[in-house]
């Protein structure tokens, strides 16, 4: 399923880009640049039924950018865009519904997809628009509710940041209330890490 997007931004886009620039720091005043991301502790397994992924989709668990990528301006406005698009683009079902079970992960089908399923699609949205994998990491968090929830992780030159389907705002991590359980390996996608020290 691809978003109608050009892959170099429109002129709408690059007029945005300096506001978008100015506002992810805003969103980001939980604090400094101290604990601007999450560090590890642990090498984890992935969630389970996570455990597949990267043979079902292999762009899910590359460390490789196929050429150039974006500026980091073009990516904020990337980020952005694509996180609101896939938001409004895509119905929330959960997996009892869709495949009578509870938990799956996998792309959104034409009736919809829940949490991690609007996070992979994102993911996927952006390595196809030339941002670089490692920098988009799939994520597990309790949520504000503690109830588990997925999340798709940007790390950028400023910090985590939050691409959420609970959310149109890219958000810090740090402003997310959430409790962070696992995340893609920055190093190597293809593993999983946790254990993450306290903001």
């Amino acid at each position: 399923m691809g978003l109608a997007m050009p892959c170099r931004l429109s002129k709408r886009l690059s007029g945005i880009c300096a506001l978008l620039l100015a506002a992810l720091p805003v969103a980001a005043s939980a604090g400094t640049t101290a604990n601007a991301y999450l560090e590890a502790t642990l090498q984890m397994d992935p969630p389970n039924a996570a455990r597949e992924l990267c043979a079902r989709y292999d762009w899910a668990c590359t460390d490789r950018r196929a050429g150039a990528g974006p500026s980091e301006a073009e990516q904020l406005a990337l980020i952005a865009m694509v996180n609101r698009e896939v938001n409004r683009a895509v119905r929330a079902v959960s997996d009892r519904q869709q495949y009578g079970r509870s938990d799956h992960w996998s792309l959104p089908t034409k009736a919809g997809g829940d949490c991690e399923d609007y996070a992979l699609l994102k993911k996927k949205e952006l390595i196809r628009h030339g941002l670089d994998p490692k920098t988009l990491l799939l994520a597990t968090v309790l949520d504000r509710r503690r109830i588990p929830h997925a999340v798709l992780i940007y790390r950028s030159s400023k910090g985590d940041f939050l691409l959420d389907n609970l959310t149109d705002d890219v958000i810090d991590w740090r402003a997310s209330a959430y409790i962070f359980l696992r995340m893609q390996n920055p190093q190597d996608p293809r593993r999983w890490v946790g254990g993450f020290r306290p903001r």
